[in-house]
């Protein structure tokens, strides 16, 4: 029995444009201590796995051999998607790729944890329920009510219900109630079990999923075989069906920088400068100077501009998508 950790790489970062591009998504941008976050993932989760599995996609797969090869990680195995098909598949080419006793630790590419004695014990619990072959997702204790995380609500470590992105009048009721907690998006289990309930719960997806994976070559998935696959998460797959599923209560620091909202907030804790109203500027040393604003973020990158109001961060992807419409090149 192998642990290995599978990290998820094919994510565009939508939501950070103009940071964030096709050609160099979120994961891969060195601005985190002159890191990257999958830097950061690879090598937080070394010290608990004997090896490295990447699911990415046909656009980054080099960026991340470079970000391991950087990190000095040599044991890696590879699968690389022609098209994205969502968290079930992609986590079931893991599976596929591993012996059904073999620990997966999932892990998303682009979160900010802190890899202090709380992540650990976390980590260490749930490898040990997994080996008693539970399904395990990482439920984070709430520090306010966000609206943009789906919940957890559980008694112990016995999952009741999950929750979407919840109204901020709901949000602050899961926050005062004390047993709902954030969805890391962060799994564990042994992979012949997460096979045996996706099998069970969504067949169509395991057997497309099976067909395209052994039809690969060299880890590269072939387009048509995957484009048969039904594009769903693993949460409406498995997660929210199986009767294996346990969460590990947990407190340690984490970010899914999923938006310039959870940007400003680290940047701002590592003493990147903001101005007396709350404003900051990211990727210009020109003197920049806001009136009338507040809390508002200016981002420059060499051939586009985003001006933004911190709590309308979320909408940035809305942008993205327009310029994907248009056929822009500004978001390859």
């Amino acid at each position: 029995m192998k642990s290995i950790n599978v990290i998820l790489s094919g994510g565009v970062g939508s939501r950070l444009w103009p940071l964030s591009r096709k050609s160099r998504p979120k994961q891969y941008l060195p601005i985190f201590d002159s890191q990257t976050l999958f830097q950061k993932t690879a090598v937080r989760n070394s010290k608990f796995c004997d090896s490295v599995l990447v699911v990415g996609n046909k656009d980054n797969y080099l960026l991340s051999r470079n970000d391991l090869e950087k990190s000095k990680i040599e044991s890696y195995f590879e699968v690389v998607e022609a098209c994205p098909r969502n968290t079930a598949a992609a986590i079931a080419f893991a599976a596929f790729a591993s012996n059904p006793e073999d620990i997966l630790f999932i892990t998303p590419s682009d979160h900010l944890i802190d890899s202090d004695g709380q992540y650990e014990s976390a980590v260490r619990r749930a490898f040990e329920l997994a080996t008693e072959g539970s399904i395990v997702t990482f439920g984070l204790k709430p520090s306010r009510p966000e609206t943009g995380f789906g919940y957890i609500e559980a008694f112990g470590e016995n999952v009741k219900r999950f929750h979407e992105k919840p109204s901020q009048e709901t949000a602050e009721e899961f926050l005062k109630s004390g047993n709902f907690y954030w969805n890391s998006g962060m799994f564990c289990f042994q992979a012949g079990v997460y096979l045996e309930e996706l099998k069970a719960f969504d067949p169509e997806v395991y057997s497309a999923s099976k067909i395209a994976f052994e039809a690969a070559s060299d880890g590269k998935l072939d387009f048509d075989l995957s484009m048969q696959i039904p594009s769903i998460s693993v949460d409406y797959a498995v997660m929210e069906k199986t009767k294996k599923i346990k969460v590990v209560p947990s407190e340690f620091n984490w970010s899914d920088m999923g938006s310039f909202e959870s940007i400003y907030d680290h940047f701002k804790v590592q003493g990147h400068p903001v101005d007396s109203e709350g404003n900051m500027v990211i990727g210009t040393d020109i003197h920049t100077e806001f009136l009338g604003m507040k809390d508002t973020l200016l981002i420059q990158t060499s051939d586009a501009m985003l001006v933004l109001q911190k709590d309308k961060a979320q909408d940035v992807k809305k942008i993205f998508e327009r310029l994907e419409r248009e056929g822009s090149e500004l978001v390859d």
